[in-house]
């Protein structure tokens, strides 16, 4: 089984955040593959499906973001998974708006989240990095990224969760390198269809 974990915080004064791009991602995969309607368990928001052949478990912490990891882990001991077995998407400071990047491991650069979810159950999960680009000064980091996408963001961020969403069989395969190239080729043509 594939734990795929979204990252945000809860409550609908969140929910456009940049910080909740993972959230999105999550709920558009569920959505888009027909995924059931979300249930309560691990102190998340669960829905299980399959993508492809793959039965994956779909999963939004409700505990914040700095402590996602309580979620994860109980999700991840209940299933006996390893954290090979866990992909978290996540908004990434040091990408720019729309590039998404594949990680195994590594470090959290300050991402609280990443950082609550390698103490409970390592750090060999992988991680799809969505962009959402640097506010350019240290000290509006927070502010930035618990502020909404604005109305300009829309001309990339749909298409990209679109992307995302169409994409995620591979990442359920583990085809990571497939995963990417899929979400830059349909995002590519997007751009060029001036959508």
């Amino acid at each position: 089984m594939l734990l795929l974990v979204g990252l945000g915080n809860p409550g609908d004064q969140y929910y456009d955040n940049r910080h909740n791009v993972g959230f999105m991602a999550v709920d558009e995969i569920v959505r888009r593959h027909r995924f059931p309607a979300w249930r309560r368990k691990f102190k998340s928001e669960i829905s299980e499906g399959l993508l492809g052949i793959a039965k994956v478990l779909a999963m939004k912490p409700q505990t914040f973001m700095n402590r996602s990891g309580e979620a994860v882990a109980e999700a991840v001991n209940f299933y006996k998974l390893s954290p090979s077995d866990v992909v978290v998407l996540h908004d990434e400071l040091d990408l720019p708006p729309g590039k998404v990047r594949m990680k195994v491991g590594g470090g959290h650069a300050g991402h609280n989240g990443l950082r609550d979810i390698e103490r409970h159950i390592g750090a060999g999960f992988r991680r799809v990095r969505i962009g959402i680009g640097h506010p350019g000064d240290k000290s509006r980091v927070t502010g930035y990224v618990l502020s909404d996408f604005t109305k300009s963001d829309d001309v990339w961020f749909d298409p990209l969760i679109e992307a995302i969403a169409d994409a995620a069989p591979y990442l359920a395969t583990g085809q990571d390198e497939k995963f990417m190239t899929r979400v830059a080729m349909l995002t590519q043509q997007d751009q060029k269809d001036g959508t």
